[in-house]
């Protein structure tokens, strides 16, 4: 079948905070599997497909049956090696980027995604956002920042208080959701490409696209997963986990 839209959730062991995060178990599954499950309810995906540098990794994604590939070790980002994968398969014309460290995304934030990709000409890729409702969340590095324009295209992502506030009470904080959405040419224009000034300075990949001129429809959404880059983060897992047994 040709034209499909895969979800593609790249995988990494060597994890700088939690070294191989994807394998760690709560609720007696690996974090890959939480992530994997969600994946495959999206209904506007024809597939989904795990991609990882570790063969214990790919080894418990067949386990538990998914699809899964090894890539390369060498690569710098989650886009690089979702497109080694995207290459070897000519019929997938839509991916979707799904971090392996999200296992509360919701199935109609995927859709959401791939909707945006392949209903506007105009879009190279897609995102979400939400609002930030606690102020210490706008201020913290580690929740990325997104400006957007009035019909919904990014402006600027940042680690950064953005827009900063020379006077209050004019604009909405809003928080970077790290799902993408591409359209095969794009994912390949954008990877094949060096990483720009902007990219390298705040360590966001996205920044990349925005400097290249390529263009990223926003979407805000109500619900922000958990995304599990510190401890604190997989407790606070295994919590919502443990609260719902």
């Amino acid at each position: 079948m040709d034209n499909q839209t895969a979800v593609i959730i790249p995988a990494r062991y060597g994890s700088s905070r939690l070294k191989g995060k994807p394998l760690i178990e709560v609720g007696g599954k690996p974090i890959i599997q939480w992530v994997f499950e969600k994946a495959v309810q999206a209904n506007l995906a024809d597939r989904v497909i795990i991609a990882t540098d570790n063969q214990k990794i790919c080894d418990t994604a067949l386990m538990f049956g998914a699809e899964a590939e090894m890539t390369l070790e060498t690569h710098s980002s989650g886009s690089d090696r979702i497109a080694e994968v995207a290459l070897r398969h000519p019929e997938i014309a839509y991916i979707v980027n799904l971090q392996g460290d999200e296992p509360m995304i919701d199935p109609e934030n995927i859709d959401r995604v791939i909707q945006l990709v392949k209903e506007y000409d105009t879009v190279d890729i897609s995102t979400l956002v939400t609002e930030i409702k606690n102020p210490k969340d706008v201020e913290n590095p580690n929740l990325v920042k997104c400006v957007f324009d009035n019909n919904g295209y990014a402006l600027y992502f940042s680690r950064s208080k953005i827009p900063f506030e020379r006077n209050t009470g004019h604009s909405k904080f809003y928080g970077h959701i790290g799902i993408y959405g591409y359209k095969r040419k794009a994912l390949f224009k954008m990877t094949q490409a060096n990483q720009t000034p902007l990219e390298l300075t705040e360590s966001l990949e996205q920044l990349r696209a925005l400097q290249m001129g390529m263009k990223i429809k926003v979407a805000p959404v109500e619900n922000k997963p958990i995304g599990i880059d510190t401890i604190d983060d997989l407790n606070n897992f295994k919590s919502q986990v443990l609260a719902k047994i």
